[in-house]
């Protein structure tokens, strides 16, 4: 969420106050998933294919499954900043790559990213990870993925700069991440145990760092989230730039 402008103990009760967040904290309890309603966004015709996603080394490329055709990069410029950037790519029948949204503005946690996640470490999990499941306390946008809406979708209190939350779960597409897939956001099951962390969604960004999610503008979440279809398998892989060329 946000950043550090004051000492550890102004850190700490921000962080306390933030834990009580439903998304990358794993407080709130789990209604039933509902359908969401199906359209689609068509790939941008002036984007050029091309054979590898731009960016992605071979060790990163081979994590992303076989039938995956979307795949969201999230990438940012060092291991410890907490700002990013995302482009959502599709694979042609030929296996060719297009960009058919963004480059678009992205936060991360506050104290960047981790290889070994842990619950209150304030850093996002590097990684490639299915994107199946959506929901939030506004009305389906048009989404092809399951779509729970619920009024327990809140963000209460201020973030890391001290700005409002509110809004923030409005929209969230669940980060597979120590859940289980094809269940709401919301469920509380945690297959890796609570010390690893959960609660990892993509939200509404609040403008500022997260505990452990991806936030983009409202705008953009409305459009991932008529982009991504189930049928493609969706994934996002997160992590800073330098290491997702590896």
């Amino acid at each position: 969420m946000p950043a550090i402008k004051s000492a550890g103990s102004a850190l700490a009760a921000t962080v306390c106050a933030a834990l009580l967040l439903t998304g990358c904290a794993d407080t709130a309890p789990a209604p039933a998933a509902a359908k969401g309603r199906a359209t689609r966004v068509a790939p941008d015709p002036k984007a050029l294919p091309v054979r590898q996603i731009p960016g992605l080394g071979p060790d990163f490329r081979s994590r992303i499954p076989g039938g995956t055709r979307q795949v969201l990069v999230v990438s940012g410029p060092t291991a410890d900043t907490s700002t990013s950037q995302g482009v959502l790519y599709e694979r042609d029948a030929r296996g060719s790559w297009r960009p058919v949204a963004g480059p678009w503005p992205a936060h991360n946690a506050l104290r960047g990213w981790t290889n070994d996640h842990h619950a209150g470490d304030l850093r996002t999990p590097i990684g490639v990870f299915g994107l199946g499941d959506a929901g939030g306390r506004s009305p389906d946008p048009g989404t092809l993925l399951p779509y729970d809406q619920d009024e327990e979708f809140v963000a209460p209190g201020t973030g890391f700069l001290g700005e409002p939350l509110e809004g923030s779960f409005d929209y969230v597409i669940a980060i597979d991440y120590n859940r289980v897939p094809g269940t709401s956001p919301l469920d509380k099951e945690r297959p890796l145990g609570p010390e690893k962390g959960s609660g990892v969604w993509i939200h509404v960004d609040h403008e500022g760092p997260t505990q452990a999610c991806i936030s983009f503008q409202e705008e953009h979440m409305r459009g991932l989230l008529r982009a991504l279809d189930p049928a493609k398998q969706p994934v996002i892989v997160m992590g800073p730039a330098p290491q997702l060329r590896r």
